[in-house]
C-alpha cells in the first residue's frame, strides 16, 4: 500500500497559514465583542485574544466571556480553516495556535502558566481540529 502525497509549494503554505491567522484573529475579535456585548460588560478590552491572567475569583463575567470566546472562536476556526486550506486542517491548526501562544507571550510579557488557560486551550484546538477535519473529509471527497 504506497502513501499518496501530492507536494505543496512553500509559498502556497505560508499564504494558507497568514490567512488562517488573520482569519482566527478576525473571529475572536468579532465573537468577543459579541460575548462583551451579551454579558453588558463595561468596556472592551482589546487584549482578550491574548488575556491568561483574568481569574474567576476577579470577575466572573469577564472570565466567562474570555472562555467563551476562546470556545467559540476555536470551534468556528476550524469550519474556516477547512474552507480555506481544503486539506490538512490539524496542521494549521496546530501551528495557529503554536503561533498564538508566542504572540500571547510577546503581548503579555509573560509566559502563561494558568493551568485553566492550558485545559481551555486545548479543548478548543481539539474542537478546531475535530471540525475542521470532518467537514474538510466531507467536502473535499471528490478532490
Amino acid at each position: 500500500m504506497a502513501f499518496k502525497s501530492k507536494a505543496v509549494d512553500s509559498k502556497n503554505v505560508f499564504l494558507n497559514l497568514l490567512l488562517c491567522l488573520l482569519a482566527f484573529y478576525s473571529l475572536f475579535y468579532m465573537i468577543g465583542s459579541v460575548c462583551f456585548g451579551a454579558f453588558r460588560l463595561d468596556y472592551f478590552d482589546g487584549r482578550i485574544p491574548f488575556d491568561f491572567k483574568t481569574k474567576p475569583q476577579d470577575s466572573i463575567s469577564k472570565y466567562l466571556v474570555n472562555l467563551l470566546s476562546l470556545e467559540l472562536t476555536y470551534f468556528c476556526s476550524g469550519l474556516v480553516f477547512a474552507a480555506v486550506v481544503k486539506r490538512r486542517v490539524w496542521d494549521y491548526a496546530l501551528t495557529v495556535t503554536c503561533l498564538h501562544i508566542v504572540i500571547t507571550s510577546l503581548v503579555m510579557l509573560e509566559f502563561p502558566v494558568a493551568w485553566q488557560w492550558w485545559v481551555a486551550l486545548g479543548g478548543g484546538l481539539f474542537l478546531m481540529i475535530c471540525n475542521g477535519q470532518l467537514i474538510a473529509y466531507f467536502a473535499c471527497q471528490d478532490d
